[in-house]
Parts: structure tokens; sequence; C-alpha cells
């Protein structure tokens, strides 16, 4: 008689089934096809966690940028400033400030504006 490890192919199966929750038809039921998409779907979300740091980066520039534009400067322009004004603070934390808080963005500006023109 052949000697097989079911309980472990068992809860292998069952392992990959969990991941393939919320996939539509056989994309969730049926072995071969939910291993197949539970591969796929594992390198986008591989790729994607990279991705994501991007693309956040991107909208806060963007968002930095249109701030920067109604008061008449540049981005570049300005990060240069606050950074030889020796202001360190994160993309993050102005495009926040530049959304929720324009006062504020703005006093950084004025900050910042000295340090432009040296």
């Amino acid at each position: 008689m052949r000697s097989t490890n079911s309980p472990a192919a068992r809860r292998a199966k069952h392992r990959l089934f969990k991941r393939a929750k919320g996939f539509v038809g056989g994309r969730r039921k049926l072995y071969r096809t939910a291993t197949e998409t539970v591969m796929r779907a594992e390198v986008y979300a591989f790729r994607d966690r990279r991705a994501r740091k991007r693309d956040f980066r991107h909208l806060w520039i963007l968002r930095i940028n249109a701030a920067c534009h109604q008061s008449g400067t540049s981005y570049s322009k300005f990060m240069s400033a606050l950074k030889k004004a020796g202001i360190e603070t994160d993309r993050k934390t102005l495009a926040e400030m530049a959304v929720s808080d324009p006062a504020a963005f703005g006093k950084l500006l004025e900050l910042a504006a000295p340090a432009a023109t040296a």
C-alpha cells in the first residue's frame, strides 16, 4: 500500500484556499486555478508595496508644489530654501500642512524666503 501524508497535504490546501478567500468563481474553488491566482496576487502585492511608496512621494510633491505656486515660488526653490534655512521636515508633513493648515505652510514659506536669496 502507498504511504501518503494526507494531513499535511490537506493543511497546505486549506492554507492556500484561505489565501484565495474573496476571489471569484474557480479562482477560489479550484486548487490549480487558486494556486496560480494566489501566486500572481502575491507578486503584485510585493511589487505594489514598493510602488505605494513612490506614489505617495509623488502625491506629496504635487501638493507641496501646488501650495508653493499659490505663493509665487516653485517646489525646487522652496525645498532648497528650507534646506539652507536648516529646517528639516519631511515631504509627508509638508504636504499635510499645505492641505490642512495653509497658514502654517505660509509661515514656513516666510522662514525659508531669506535663505532663498542668500
